[in-house]
């Protein structure tokens, strides 16, 4: 995609911010080997990488999990390095090579006119949209999409049954959503054009604290992921995407093309993918944003129950 200077500029100085954010110096999670001033991991190894909420970071250990139980040659996971604009730079320069992704948003991200929905057209747009230098896998069963979600009062109250139905009461709402979604095509600019929907306010929130913000009331609308077990937990109402904004998402691992030719690597992976489901992903994030187990003991886990699967 093209941009202008200024544009260049600006998301420049936005990675370094961001990368400043998720630790300084020797802790940088894009560090080619934290603290050891930058020498680059050992030839051949695979590094997965993720972003910086619950589910990536989970995938991200079931992904180095599935390698490491296939043989393949595979470093610890790099967690939490940011948002997309900030760990593809990753995946450019090596520091990582695979990365847990959505087809829809990704594909969205490198081509901002493409407006499909079908899962398969989706893949494929998202396939013939990538650089020269990455590839996707297997996309999964596995989908958390985008939704907005509101609390049972609220949805009684102001008869809220799809996103579309929020267009007559938004103005009287605050939405709480990741700070990204401020400026995606699909987050509040996708609202306002499709849907005709104007928030009084948006409050940049994220994980736990925009579950409790939106179950005691400080704001009235949210951005969750559907896979997310807050819907179980405090009976959230997801509203029904009624134009389809959000499109598919499946999760899919986004590699390097070096990891791409290693055979082993792609089948390791690719069973992973053949096996998730969305409801595994809601029964795994439960135990690790809810009970608070150990994301990697969770992962491990899952992997345990469906060898041979």
């Amino acid at each position: 995609m093209t941009r202008t200077r200024i544009g260049a500029l600006a998301l420049a100085l936005t990675a370094t911010v961001s990368l400043s954010a998720c630790g300084g110096g020797g802790d940088d999670p894009l560090a080619k080997n934290p603290g050891d001033g930058g020498t680059a991991a050992p030839a051949g190894t695979i590094t997965v990488g993720s972003a910086d909420f619950s589910e990536s970071k989970l995938l991200a250990h079931l992904y180095t999990g599935a390698l490491k139980d296939k043989g393949v040659a595979v470093n610890p996971p790099r967690l939490g390095i940011g948002a997309r604009e900030v760990y593809l730079k990753g995946l450019d320069d090596g520091s990582i090579t695979v990365v847990p992704e959505y087809t829809g948003a990704l594909a969205l991200f490198y081509d901002k006119n493409f407006t499909g929905t079908d899962p398969n057209e989706v893949y494929s747009h998202l396939e013939s949209s990538l650089p020269a230098n990455l590839q996707v896998l297997q996309p999964s069963a596995a989908e958390d999409k985008d939704c907005l979600a509101v609390t049972k009062e609220t949805a009684q109250s102001k008869s809220l049954r799809t996103v579309g139905d929020l267009a007559k009461v938004s103005g009287d709402m605050t939405l709480g959503a990741p700070s990204e979604f401020k400026s995606r095509p699909q987050g509040v600019p996708g609202l306002e054009s499709t849907y005709g929907i104007t928030f009084k306010d948006v409050r940049s929130l994220n994980g736990q604290a925009l579950v409790q913000a939106l179950t005691n009331g400080q704001v009235q609308a949210a951005n969750i992921f559907t896979t997310d077990p807050a819907f179980t937990q405090h009976g959230l109402v997801p509203l029904e995407d009624d134009k389809g904004l959000f499109g598919s998402q499946n999760v899919v691992p986004l590699v390097t093309k070096e990891v791409a030719a290693n055979a082993q690597a792609v089948e390791a992976l690719d069973a992973l993918s053949k096996s998730l489901t969305t409801k595994d992903l809601q029964d795994m994030l439960t135990k690790v944003d809810v009970e608070h187990a150990d994301p990697a003991q969770v992962a491990q886990e899952y992997l345990a129950a469906h060898k041979g699967n």
